[in-house]
């Protein structure tokens, strides 16, 4: 009787026990998401050490909310901490809804990934938005202010692992991909428009047809970095202005792109009748003071000035010999097509079908090699590619029949093709140049 009794306990405390580990981990698990542990290969989060790391393919959300520090001057610490809770609470579950994971809290932020498409990342922002009107809704009902929010996307490669010391570590990401993500949350202040994202992330869209983007200019994450374009999506805005936005698009974007070769004066008076129009395009409110201040002062405002100067230069070597010769081949061949286009030269046509040819021919390269050696982000490098391919034959049909400003298909010509060149060969075709070189397939200069 005591043996049973004595086996009946230790079955009872070992019960206990795991019952005990189980609520520890799933404790655990509020703190360091599950998936971070899938990522890293790891079964268990005791399994995980500091160094760990992973490479993945992501895209990254940054949300913010606005006047942030206005807002919690208003409260009391502890209803500024129920304000932060309450907003988690009701954008964790989209997040989640949308395939996302929140990596982590920063304050008032949030920093959340989407693994598998950028479709996910984007309908979640969206989603986001529509939820946060609701909340405010709420929140108005019961006499506080409104949340407004900025949100930043970006897609690119990441470096995901564990960071820290001996007796504190995290899980965090970390590349040029999420410092970009955080800056064009930072600029959805600058442009007035709650949600921008990157030329990546529009390139990576399985269904970009779903979603209405117009560019927005270019940005420089660094100092020393190539600026890249960057686009305002505008499906959340309110139906009258979402479709004038619609209906102004290529006025608005040929508007930004004199401003941007320091012709403010054609500029003002485009962006004047679009403001006429629609007197709640922001962006555009903001690009008519550029170009008043430009006018009085001659000082040109961002990062973004382009003045033609796309040309191959070593900067954007790869240090792969192959690629480096195509590369700059191809950048020769669009500003070819340019002169020809805008000197009306009767041969455009087969510049045209040449340089898609030779595309063509560069990208089934490289799609060839990423194949045969398994390249294990092949899948987001070729969505590039054929998002260009789309984007070259849209514009190949505008040059064939050209329609509106000439000057301005000329524009798109050297700063759409040959810059998202110049950007793919700097970021993806330079990883896949790096791989390969690890694999011994090709060999550096």
């Amino acid at each position: 009787m005591d043996v049973h009794a004595e086996l009946a306990a230790e079955r009872e405390a070992h019960a206990g026990t795991r019952a005990r580990l189980k609520l520890l981990e799933r404790t655990l698990m509020r703190f360091v998401p599950r998936n971070l542990i899938d990522f890293l290969g790891k079964t268990d989060i005791q399994d995980v050490e500091l160094g760990d790391q992973v490479e993945k393919s992501m895209s990254v959300v940054f949300t913010d909310i606005r006047n942030f520090t206005s807002l919690s001057e208003s409260m009391t610490p502890q209803q500024t901490f129920n304000m932060i809770n309450s907003y988690f609470s009701v954008m964790n579950p989209v997040v989640t809804a949308h395939r996302g994971i929140i990596d982590k809290y920063m304050g008032d932020a949030i920093m959340a990934l989407f693994p598998n498409q950028a479709d996910d990342a984007l309908n979640g922002a969206l989603a986001m938005l529509s939820r946060l009107d609701e909340y405010n809704a709420g929140r108005e009902r019961a006499s506080y202010a409104a949340i407004r929010i900025g949100i930043g996307v970006n897609t690119g490669l990441l470096m995901l692992g564990v960071i820290g010391g001996a007796n504190r570590m995290e899980g965090t990401v970390i590349s040029h991909a999420v410092n970009l993500a955080s800056r064009l949350q930072t600029l959805t202040k600058t442009y007035g428009t709650p949600l921008l994202i990157s030329e990546h992330t529009l390139y990576s869209l399985s269904e970009p047809e779903n979603f209405l983007v117009r560019h927005l200019g270019r940005v420089k994450v660094a100092y020393k970095t190539h600026p890249e374009p960057i686009y305002e999506v505008f499906n959340h805005d309110a139906p009258d202005v979402r479709e004038k936005k619609a209906a102004t698009l290529r006025k608005f974007e040929e508007a930004l792109a004199r401003y941007h070769t320091r012709d403010a004066l054609k500029a003002r008076p485009m962006l004047e009748e679009i403001l006429r129009e629609n007197p709640a395009d922001i962006p555009a409110r903001v690009y008519l003071q550029r170009c008043e201040d430009f006018l009085k002062t001659g000082l040109y405002n961002g990062s973004e000035e382009f003045v033609g100067d796309i040309s191959w230069r070593s900067e954007y070597e790869s240090g792969i010999e192959e690629f480096d010769a195509q590369h700059s081949e191809l950048i020769g061949r669009i500003e070819a097509l340019y002169e020809a286009f805008m000197s009306h030269d009767q041969q455009t046509a087969a510049m045209l079908s040449g340089l898609e040819a030779d595309v063509r021919s560069h990208f089934g390269r490289e799609e060839g090699l990423m194949r045969e050696h398994r390249y294990p982000f092949s899948a987001d490098h070729i969505a590039q590619h054929r998002s260009y391919l789309r984007s070259l034959s849209n514009l190949g049909q505008e040059i064939l029949s050209p329609s509106g400003d000439r000057w301005y298909t000329g524009f798109r010509i050297r700063l759409f093709l040959a810059e998202w060149m110049l950007n793919h060969s700097n970021r993806d075709d330079r990883h896949l140049g790096r791989f390969l070189t690890d694999k011994g397939v090709l060999e550096t200069r």
